[in-house]
């Protein structure tokens, strides 16, 4: 708006700077008439732009003396005696009514509107001014508040929608931050804590082994952990030794594992996370589910640069086309690895096991 009103002021002033030089040439009321313009000019937009709003009092200044009181000046001391001469002291005034409907308030703008009207109406009919002259420019003035307080109206309005907007954004962002954080937890503690959990209730583990009180012991920890900290807090390992502590947590449950690693790439810290949490609920899969109690895992780096890693098992397996994955298998698993920018596939057959392959990158 400030822009917008200053090129409209510049406007005036060139007609100004035009009508002086070429109709009263030489009279210094009128040169001293465009330089009062041009200072009041220069005093409130300068102002504005450095702070970043419009000054009352400078508006203000500028509606009584360059609107209200040149006029009067140029035509009791500068010559000017025809409708054309003090035309251009009266488009100053226009300008700076359309600074006034938005810098002032209502009440103070309308009084601007009024003063100003008065003003040149009293101006124009000392010099004899013809009734469409008084009615265009008065049809010019009101319009030039109306323009701006209009525009200015609009461009609020669109300020507090997107405002709005944002907060709405914002608010949102932080919804989705949450659920994300709840969802990597309860991930967690199914892949971990439940894991446990359900097979100290099956009876399957001996509850006092060394092993099992070692797990218990380090997933208190974890508890504790994500009670105190945020996800992000945790140390991060390599993918290699993520996938070690996977596998040492399945095997202090009773699940064998024959692992093979080879040429293991390095991989961002979150991306290791989620190939090694995959894995483990894969493993554990295997422990509850497979009726075998061996697993192989193999781990190797591509040509690409990522990594592939397959859980293998030679238990029942499933046939695919009747399978509906589990909770584990679509949550610890699938998403799991798409969210991290890899993918997950299974493969089993009923009687032939079942392969489990995570990759990263997809």
């Amino acid at each position: 708006m400030i822009l917008a009103t200053l090129l409209y002021r510049m406007s005036h002033l060139l007609v100004g700077v035009l009508a002086v030089t070429q109709l009263r040439r030489g009279h210094p009321v009128q040169y001293a008439g465009v330089a009062l313009a041009v200072g009041l000019s220069v005093l409130t937009f300068g102002a504005a732009l450095q702070r970043g709003w419009f000054d009352r009092w400078h508006v203000g200044a500028d509606v009584l003396l360059a609107g209200c009181v040149l006029p009067f000046v140029l035509w009791g001391w500068g010559g000017s005696h025809s409708s054309d001469s003090l035309g251009w002291a009266m488009l100053i005034g226009t300008s700076g009514m359309a600074v006034a409907a938005i810098a002032l308030d209502r009440l103070q703008a309308v009084a601007a509107l009024v003063v100003l009207a008065l003003t040149h109406l009293i101006a124009y009919f000392l010099v004899d001014a013809r009734a469409g002259v008084l009615v265009g420019h008065l049809s010019s003035l009101v319009s030039s508040a109306a323009i701006a307080g209009i525009f200015w109206w609009y461009l609020r309005r669109q300020g507090h929608l997107l405002d709005e907007a944002n907060v709405r954004a914002v608010e949102a962002e932080v919804h989705r931050a949450r659920y994300a954080e709840r969802l990597a937890h309860h991930r967690a503690l199914h892949d971990t804590v439940l894991a446990t959990l359900t097979a100290l209730a099956a009876g399957g583990i001996d509850g006092n082994s060394s092993q099992v009180r070692e797990r218990c012991a380090r997933e208190a920890a974890y508890l504790r952990r994500l009670i105190q900290r945020t996800s992000d807090e945790l140390p991060h390992h390599t993918v290699g030794a993520s996938l070690e502590e996977a596998v040492g947590s399945v095997e202090s449950l009773g699940l064998r594992v024959t692992t093979q690693y080879h040429a293991l790439p390095e991989v961002p810290p979150a991306a290791a996370a989620a190939l090694a949490d995959a894995t483990r609920e894969a493993l554990n899969n295997v422990r509850r589910q497979a009726g075998t109690g061996y697993a192989f895992l193999t781990a190797a780096g591509s040509d690409d640069g990522g990594i592939v890693i397959t859980v293998v098992d030679r238990g029942t397996g499933f046939g695919l086309g009747n399978h509906v994955p589990g909770l584990g298998l679509r949550l610890s698993v699938y998403a799991r690895m798409t969210e991290a920018g890899g993918r997950a596939s299974v493969d089993s057959a009923p009687g032939e096991g079942v392969r489990v392959e995570l990759r990263w990158p997809t």
